[in-house]
C-alpha cells in the first residue's frame, strides 16, 4: 500500500511539472535590411518575441558575432503571455550584412535555451554628386 501511495505521489508530481517552463517565440528570427544607404538609416532593428510558456522568461545573455553589431536585452523577466524586445544596432559599414546574434535564455522549447537571430542586407554609400559635374550639366543644357 505504501508503494501505491508513493507511486501516486510521484505521478502527481511528474504531471504537475510536465509542460511547465518559459517558452520563447520570435515574431521573426531573421531581419532583412534590404539595401540601405549609410547616413540615411540608423541601423537599429528590433526582434520581438513572446513568452508562450507558463513561467517567467529570463534573457540571460545576448551576444553578437562581431563588434559591429551591438544587441541589447530586456533587464526584467518577461511574464507568461507578455512580449519582449531585443534591439540590434548595426554600425552601417558599407557592404553586405550577414551577422548572427545568440540569445541565451531559460526557455525550455529551444535547445539549451539558445536561439540564433540573423540580420542581413547591404549597406551602400550615399552617392554625392560633384558640384563641377552639376555645373557642366547645367551649362550643356
Amino acid at each position: 500500500m505504501k508503494n501505491l501511495y508513493g507511486f501516486i505521489a510521484l505521478l502527481l508530481i511528474s504531471f504537475s511539472s510536465f509542460g511547465q517552463g518559459a517558452k520563447i517565440e520570435f515574431k521573426e528570427e531573421t531581419i532583412n535590411y534590404g539595401t540601405v544607404t549609410k547616413g540615411e538609416d540608423s541601423g537599429k532593428r528590433i526582434f520581438e518575441f513572446t513568452n508562450t510558456g507558463d513561467s517567467p522568461l529570463e534573457i540571460k545573455n545576448v551576444k553578437s558575432t562581431c563588434g559591429c553589431t551591438v544587441p541589447s536585452k530586456p533587464t526584467e523577466p518577461i511574464m507568461p503571455g507578455e512580449m519582449g524586445k531585443i534591439e540590434v544596432q548595426y554600425n552601417m559599414n558599407p557592404g553586405p550584412i550577414s551577422k548572427s546574434i545568440t540569445v541565451e535564455s531559460n526557455a525550455v522549447n529551444v535547445t539549451n535555451g539558445l536561439v540564433t537571430l540573423r540580420i542581413k542586407g547591404t549597406v551602400i554609400e550615399k552617392k554625392e554628386e560633384n558640384l563641377l559635374e552639376q555645373k557642366k550639366s547645367i551649362i550643356q543644357q
